[in-house]
């Protein structure tokens, strides 16, 4: 029989296949295909493509908008939030509105156009994650800005509509209600048990062992008990921390290793399989610093090995048909 599993945190309920759980050779996900063909904008040499850089880690004495970089950093061409300009927010008869008003960035990972995160060198991926930090600081100083949000889609069917290898950061002007419903949940439990549930998780999952993928001094990786997609995985920092942006200097290349490897094993399974992540930190410049204690930043990730169709739409159950304790044994298990 299946189980159903409550996430407590959110208080979504998903579906668990524990009778007759699926192979990875069974998904059939998709290989990333229906490139556009053309110039991308976001190779090496075609920096005149894009919107002027916002910042850049780059050789010593090149200038802005030529070769010599590393990760670059500039505004998305077509961006869902505008920058300028006030909220506004109003009435419309019943229903409320505002102005567009956030920051929309595109992180360029690397100069290679075939290589993802698992093909770089462990530096390399130090620096794209320290960029995410160094423009989460930045977009932190602008009093409008309420929340942001760092995610990456890889392949089209993941929302990615370039092939070069980026991560997006959106500064939103309020709290998205994913995020929101996760911090509410979090402070109930603290409420309750004056603990973080996300550091509870970690030393279940540390005392259990079974849903383990990768660990290090700093982090954990972790399929959740309550797993949403097949191979679902998320990484925590071991000590408490609210803000990703608070993340020790010294601690991310740990996160590199980290994302670097989960990734390596995950196409070591699958192939090259679309994936999404989604970094999910606190609020900022909020008056109310209550879920300093309660909310633990943390990355999760989700490879495209099955879809989200109306059951799962109607419903908020999602249907899992590997257990996450088997997912992750499969993957500890391999050697990448």
């Amino acid at each position: 029989m299946s189980e159903l599993r409550r996430d407590p945190i959110a208080g979504r309920w998903v579906i668990v296949s524990t009778d007759t759980p699926i192979k990875p050779e069974e998904y059939e996900h998709e290989e990333q295909h229906g490139w556009r063909p053309g110039a991308c904008p976001f190779c090496y040499g075609n920096e005149s493509l894009t919107p002027a850089e916002i910042v850049a880690v780059r050789d010593n004495h090149t200038p802005p908008n030529s070769p010599g970089w590393q990760v670059r950093v500039v505004p998305n061409k077509f961006p869902a939030l505008q920058i300028e300009g006030d909220l506004e927010r109003r009435p419309v008869g019943l229903y409320d509105m505002s102005n567009a008003i956030g920051a929309h960035e595109v992180i360029i990972e690397t100069p290679y156009h075939h290589k993802d995160l698992s093909d770089l060198l462990d530096q390399e991926v130090t620096n794209i994650l320290h960029m995410y930090r160094q423009r989460s600081l930045d977009l932190e100083k602008d009093r409008r800005f309420k929340y942001v949000m760092i995610f990456k889609n890889y392949g089209p069917s993941a929302g990615a509509s370039l092939e070069h290898p980026h991560t997006q950061i959106i500064a939103l002007p309020m709290v998205p209600k994913s995020v929101k419903e996760e911090i509410i949940g979090a402070q109930h439990y603290f409420e309750y048990r004056e603990r973080c549930i996300f550091c509870d998780m970690i030393r279940q999952e540390m005392d259990e062992k079974e849903r383990i993928v990768l660990e290090n001094k700093n982090f954990i990786a972790f399929c959740p008990f309550v797993s949403r997609f097949p191979f679902e995985i998320w990484i925590m920092p071991k000590k408490h921390t609210s803000f990703f942006c608070e993340t020790p200097f010294e601690a991310v290349p740990d996160l590199a290793v980290m994302l670097k490897g989960i990734i390596a094993k995950v196409r070591k399974v699958f192939g090259n399989p679309e994936y999404n992540f989604i970094l999910h930190t606190s609020p900022i410049n909020n008056p109310d610093s209550t879920n300093m204690d309660s909310y633990h930043w943390h990355l999760e990730f989700m490879p495209k090995l099955t879809r989200v169709a109306g059951f799962e739409w109607g419903t908020g159950f999602y249907l899992v048909p590997t257990p996450p304790e088997s997912s992750a044994k499969l993957l500890r298990e391999v050697t990448v």
